[in-house]
């Protein structure tokens, strides 16, 4: 068994959680690479900040509470069932130009509640409980917010209804073992994007993070207002479903796949990442009001 083989597995074991199911949006590896570089590029205000809401934590980083919203469905059903509806948006009327009084009745998608959260994590008079769990919800749906599969317009639930038979050397958990069969994953396009593209580089979290933070930054041309958008961030992410030809052809993917979209989920970790330090700079940095 080679290194990278080897790492291959590890990463399997370790991230992946929810391989086969439709609830998350990224895997704990693509959660975690948002926290872990957003954070490093906060300022010393907002770093002191984050410290403060997030002592006592297993792991007080925003790498370590980034998929804790995902989390809730095993350590409170009740909540997550309560706030599933904000990790995605979709369009309604078709398009990418989402009007929330449509497609987020009462804020319940993920740009209202990106909105409502960042309300409650500014403001200082909130219980230090209301604003820690404010800054996970935040640290989350940013990252929701740039996965493709979050915010469409197909009437496939983000592409959990796009079956895909994945050939992969990452073993799901024991109780996803029965679609996977001689090196094939039955799985969906959402699962795909949510996990396999980032984790099929074997690498650990550090190690992605290290590489992906050498890039330049920020992750684009020039920063604007958009940076800070979240209805922009979702649109973005809708357009290009169809622009970059995520949707493949064939219900049959194999490592092809996952190599020619990495760059794409990549580009959208480090764009989630570089506008979650910035919302967070100017939430509660030393941007802030």
């Amino acid at each position: 068994m080679t290194r990278r083989t080897r790492s291959r597995f590890l990463i399997a074991a370790l991230l992946c959680l929810g391989v086969a199911t439709t609830a998350y949006a990224w895997s704990r590896l693509g959660h975690g690479l948002i926290g872990e570089l957003a954070e490093r590029h906060l300022d010393p205000k907002a770093k002191a900040e984050v410290a403060r809401l997030l002592a006592g934590e297993p792991d007080p980083t925003l790498g370590g509470v980034a998929s804790w919203a995902d989390d809730l469905r095993n350590t409170d059903p009740d909540r997550f069932k309560a706030t599933s509806r904000w990790h995605y948006i979709n369009a309604k009327g078709g398009g990418c130009d989402f009007d929330l009084a449509r497609d987020c009745p009462d804020g319940n998608c993920v740009v209202g509640a990106i909105e409502k959260q960042r309300a409650i994590l500014a403001d200082r008079s909130q219980p230090l409980d209301a604003r820690r769990d404010a800054l996970k919800f935040v640290v989350h749906l940013v990252g929701d917010a740039h996965q493709p599969m979050h915010a469409g317009n197909r009437t496939d639930s983000g592409g959990n209804g796009y079956q895909i038979s994945l050939r992969t050397p990452l073993e799901p958990e024991a109780y996803a073992k029965k679609n996977y069969v001689d090196g094939v994953m039955g799985t969906n396009l959402h699962s795909v994007w949510d996990y396999y593209i980032l984790a099929d580089e074997g690498l650990s979290l550090k190690q992605y993070a290290d590489r992906l933070d050498k890039l330049p930054w920020p992750p684009y041309a020039a920063p604007s207002a958009s940076d800070v958008d979240a209805k922009g961030w979702a649109a973005e992410s809708c357009r290009l479903i169809d622009a970059r030809g995520i949707y493949p052809p064939e219900h049959k993917l194999d490592g092809a796949y996952l190599d020619a979209m990495r760059p794409l989920a990549e580009q959208r970790v480090r764009q989630a990442a570089w506008r979650l330090a910035r919302l967070l700079n100017e939430t509660i940095g030393e941007q802030a009001p």
